[in-house]
């Protein structure tokens, strides 16, 4: 663990995820050393971190495929740490023209279960680009963070508060032969 100073997580920028692995840079004293790069899901970020043992994969446990990940990866990875914290309050946020209840909304799969009844699911990689997807017009309505809705102008329009949460860290390896 003491190795690791490189973070690979989802983004882009305003997730859950990007905040805890700064978090966890943070809690190590390793901000200056250490660096968070963003990619556009976690299997990519498994795909491309470096094996030097430098580097880890930042997940969270409700991630709906972190089995998968886990266990296809299971000789090039090792879970090296877990922490609770508090995401982001997660909020259903619209565009200013949206409706009082959007009618289609953005959400990543974890959270999708907030997504009011009746209205239609368009899933995406992240919290962040369900908020970008809103703001672009390309839905009425997102579930997201309240630091990505912010970040795009969104308005909130149901704030569910943070959520205790527990992330999962991965130490990214050679593969053990």
């Amino acid at each position: 663990m003491n190795q690791v100073r490189h973070l690979h997580t989802l983004g882009p920028t305003g997730t859950n995820l990007e905040s805890a692995a700064h978090m966890w840079l943070d809690r190590r004293r390793l901000t200056d050393d250490g660096s968070v790069m963003l990619h556009s899901s976690l299997e990519s970020a498994m795909e491309t971190a470096p094996r030097t043992g430098e580097h880890a994969l930042v997940a969270c446990a409700v991630y709906p495929y972190l089995h998968t990940l886990v266990f296809e990866n299971l000789l090039a990875c090792r879970m090296i740490d877990t922490f609770l914290a508090p995401t982001h309050a997660m909020v259903l946020a619209a565009g200013p023209d949206a409706p009082p209840e959007p009618h289609t909304v953005s959400t990543h799969p974890a959270p999708a279960s907030l997504v009011p009844q009746g209205s239609e699911r368009h899933l995406v990689n992240s919290n962040s680009q369900a908020a970008i997807d809103c703001a672009a017009g390309k839905t009425e309505g997102c579930i997201t963070t309240i630091v990505a809705a912010r970040a795009h102008g969104l308005r909130i329009v149901r704030d569910f508060g943070p959520v205790p949460m527990v992330y999962t860290i991965h130490q990214v390896l050679e593969a053990a032969r």
